[in-house]
């Protein structure tokens, strides 16, 4: 990587001057080592043609995404790449959570989080791609070979910004809040927690307590949650795979989600990255940035819900692994015991 000393604020000009002698660097990357955000590097590059900005509003993106017919969409953290290819369909709007519940491509997209919207066309190379307020990748969706190029003119043309500026304003990062916990709730946490009907009552428990997730997990104690050695988590994707034992794998960072739903097969390392690299379905997961791995059970009217949650050392979530009801979970129910009575903290 062929990097000159760049002021402190580089310049647009500047940004494409390093683009363009690395032209192999994952724009990420390159953003990091240039101390700038990806969503700046990629603003750089507008021009109104192969770089172009676009209205940043998902009531009209989503409809046009359907439209491009398959693509790969993307979803990531500092930690882990989620990859799912197939069509954007049965889009649900909505102010504070939106969603998309197609068989493939499943999402929970947060709309305040979505600042900064592109779509490029480099050589054969289509994608669009947004990024939040600090300029960092929220969701991506890159095109495939049976993609459709003239909806995605189409989709440009149809969302052209009137600002093709080649540059952006971006607000300082939000830090990751580390574990946040009131011992003198933790009756009460359980209490309600053993009332809980439905997984996404969760939150609103911690909230109610003053705690996070991880702040909750580490006080709540048997039987809600178990601690794991960081390894379980890898050793759980080789041993669904090895079973065959359908999961859905939650990635996300504060402006998108994105669902696995299914199977998982080829569990391969590579390096500090897990990966998992299934037709339809990659996951990158650098493996040695895993800090805390919590096995938590939860109650819901379908019976318990259990997961595999992984945690960065400032206490960020990496990803949820549960148990796919198809029709039960009771193999991965019993998978979880395995671990943790081999693989306890």
């Amino acid at each position: 990587m062929t990097i000159h000393t760049l002021p402190r604020d580089p310049s647009p000009e500047a940004l494409r001057t390093a683009r363009h002698q690395n032209p192999r660097a994952r724009a990420r990357d390159l953003a990091t080592t240039l101390g700038v955000s990806e969503g700046q590097l990629v603003a750089a590059g507008v021009n109104g043609e192969t770089v172009v900005r676009l209205i940043c509003d998902i009531d009209r993106l989503f409809p046009a995404i359907r439209t491009l017919g398959p693509v790969l969409a993307l979803t990531r953290n500092e930690h882990c790449v989620h990859e799912r290819d197939g069509t954007y369909l049965d889009y649900h709007p909505g102010v504070h959570a939106a969603m998309v519940l197609g068989p493939d491509i499943d999402l929970r997209m947060f709309p305040r989080h979505w600042v900064h919207a592109f779509a490029l066309a480099e050589g054969d190379k289509r994608s669009i791609q947004v990024f939040d307020a600090a300029g960092d990748a929220v969701h991506k969706v890159h095109l495939r070979p049976a993609s459709s190029i003239a909806a995605f003119d189409q989709l440009v043309a149809g969302l052209r910004s009137e600002d093709q500026s080649d540059g952006i304003a971006v607000a300082t990062r939000t830090p990751v809040e580390g574990a946040r916990s009131t011992p003198d709730k933790v009756d009460i946490l359980r209490k309600e927690w053993d009332a809980l009907t439905d997984t996404h009552q969760f939150l609103r428990l911690t909230a109610k307590v003053r705690m996070n997730r991880l702040g909750a997990y580490r006080i709540a104690g048997a039987p809600y949650v178990h601690a794991l050695q960081p390894e379980a988590l890898a050793e759980a994707l080789r041993q669904c795979a090895a079973q065959q034992i359908p999961v859905m794998l939650f990635v996300g960072n504060t402006g998108c989600i994105q669902i696995h739903g299914g199977p998982i097969h080829r569990v391969e390392p590579m390096g500090p990255w897990l990966n998992v690299l299934d037709p339809g379905f990659n996951l990158h997961l650098r493996a040695d940035t895993v800090a805390e791995v919590w096995l938590v059970w939860k109650p819901t009217r379908q019976g318990a819900a259990i997961s595999i949650e992984a945690f960065d050392a400032e206490g960020g979530l990496i990803l949820q692994l549960f148990g796919k009801r198809d029709p039960d979970t009771a193999r991965w129910d019993a998978l979880t015991e395995v671990l943790r009575d081999t693989l306890g903290a």
